[in-house]
């Protein structure tokens, strides 16, 4: 079984959805591992035929087109309440959904982790984190405080029987966690807080989730070998960029909730008895952010080229604007690089690169001491010690996608 993980090198929408869609092409028997964030990850895959083929996925694998199946690991937090939104909108679009298997203990968000959330978040105004409010980051606190809800516990449980445990939930975490954060809510958090004592939203959400259950294969250990038995291509589809680990404390506290990179692919291999054979980082021609926070070599997008409009990335409540730069310079471009491979102990794997939107850039690296082709880029030492292979996208069409010789 052949093991590649997909990374982004930046803050995410780097094309990670355009490259597990490629590798999915490009292998026999493909299963993709979500491994880390949640549903508030946005990978989109388009396709020339059939005509204006895109779809935008967030729990579904980037590899779902060519039937890949979506494996969620421990460290990924499902949002069992949304996915029938994404399986119906995938089944009424190509006519199929591939199969979804979850790990026993995948830990899932419920709906007070996205109210919660949604009220720090409003409250903050102008110094808001840049979250997504999709409650990620408070699935990732009441779980390491003890109270998490694991996919096995919940497994075939009726709708009132569920119900039973997000009210258990509530009572044991929720009003404490609301509490403790009180002082950090102003009147904007008003309506979250509402919802927060409303018993029709946990009834309601019960529902839903109970159906949407029934669509996700639940694996013991041992289930779990026996689905590895028939994969030639493991892909780990990550979430978010480097930059955006939680760890990264240069970029704290406008980071996300979990380890954006090797270091969460690693705890899946470990647990399976095997090792990486590839590790592909992807990075824009320029970067961008969509949200709060530090953004070295900032511009306007006209300064970087012909930028199509971002439909994945829309303005909105939550992150604003998406936001645009220059690639610092290559000793910068590697240094997460590097460092994620020493802290996912990785030094034996093929290091690749795939470089995407070069259509937008004249088929140019922007870089802040002025634009390179791709052969000046990848000429420069550091970046030639670092990466063994690359490839360049100037569409977005996984079957466009070219190895640099």
């Amino acid at each position: 079984m052949r093991t590649v993980a997909v990374i982004g090198k930046n803050f995410g929408d780097e094309g990670k959805g355009l490259a597990v869609d490629y590798l999915s092409l490009n292998s026999i028997h493909p299963l993709i591992v979500r491994h880390n964030g949640g549903a508030q990850s946005g990978h989109t895959v388009e396709r020339r035929l059939p005509e204006n083929t895109r779809f935008v996925f967030h729990e579904l694998s980037s590899g779902s087109l060519c039937h890949a199946a979506t494996l969620w690991a421990p460290g990924y937090y499902p949002d069992i309440y949304k996915l029938g939104e994404e399986m119906t909108e995938f089944q009424d679009a190509f006519g199929f959904v591939p199969d979804i298997y979850a790990m026993e203990d995948t830990c899932i968000t419920v709906p007070d982790d996205v109210l919660l959330n949604m009220a720090l978040e409003s409250s903050r105004g102008e110094k808001r984190h840049g979250s997504c409010g999709m409650g990620i980051n408070e699935c990732d606190i009441r779980t390491g405080a003890g109270y998490g809800l694991k996919l096995g516990d919940i497994r075939g449980l009726s709708a009132d029987e569920l119900c039973v445990r997000l009210f258990k939930l509530r009572s044991e975490y929720t009003f404490a966690r609301l509490k403790d954060i009180g002082n950090s809510l102003d009147e904007r958090a008003e309506e979250y807080c509402g919802l927060l004592s409303d018993d029709n939203v946990i009834i309601n959400a019960a529902d839903v989730m109970a159906d949407n259950l029934r669509h996700v294969k639940i694996l013991t250990p041992r289930e779990l070998k026996d689905l590895l038995d028939g994969v030639g291509t493991l892909i780990f589809e990550s979430g978010q960029g480097l930059l955006l680990d939680k760890d990264n404390e240069e970029y704290a506290p406008h980071v996300t909730a979990s380890n954006t990179g090797l270091l969460s692919v690693r705890r899946f291999l470990d647990l399976i008895g095997s090792s990486l054979d590839e590790a592909i980082y992807v990075s824009r021609s320029y970067v961008t952010r969509h949200g709060a926070g530090r953004l070295e070599c900032e511009c306007s997008p006209e300064e970087i080229g012909k930028i199509c409009k971002d439909r994945t990335n829309e303005t909105n409540r939550w992150q604003g604007q998406l936001r645009y730069a220059r690639h610092e310079s290559e000793t910068a471009f590697v240094k997460e690089v590097r460092r994620d491979l020493d802290r996912g102990g990785m030094e034996n794997c093929r290091v690749s690169l795939l470089l995407t939107h070069l259509n937008e850039t004249g088929h140019r690296i922007s870089m802040k001491n002025g634009d390179v082709t791709p052969e000046q880029f990848v000429s420069c030492p550091c970046i030639e010690e670092t990466f063994d292979d690359f490839y360049l996208s100037a569409s977005p069409y996984a079957e466009d996608v070219k190895k640099l010789n």
